[in-house]
């Protein structure tokens, strides 16, 4: 199971994600992405992924998908940071910004 929060402030709207990122419900987390970057009116938009519990492979990929597109990682845990970290090192290895 996964729960997604939005929490709104004035610099920044925190999508703010609990549980499981593993199938299906890592496209739940895409879409509430995608729909969390409308109207940020030149806010950040953050994930907190503090409280994953477990992360799939294509919860990897959804997190290199969202590290392309300039996604904000906050409040991570030391596995979720690791996890992170070693995407974040794919990203870089395939040429593309972080």
């Amino acid at each position: 199971m996964l729960k997604i929060s939005i929490v709104e402030g004035r610099k920044q709207r925190r999508l703010v994600v609990e549980g499981r990122l593993v199938p299906p419900w890592s496209d739940e987390l895409k879409a509430a992405c995608e729909r969390a970057g409308s109207g940020l009116d030149g806010r950040e938009l953050v994930i907190d992924l503090q409280n994953l519990t477990t992360i799939s492979r294509q919860g990897e990929e959804l997190l290199l998908e969202l590290m392309k597109l300039g996604a904000k990682f906050r409040g991570c845990g030391v596995f979720t940071n690791e996890i992170l970290k070693q995407v974040a090192r794919r990203l870089r290895g395939s040429g593309a910004q972080e």
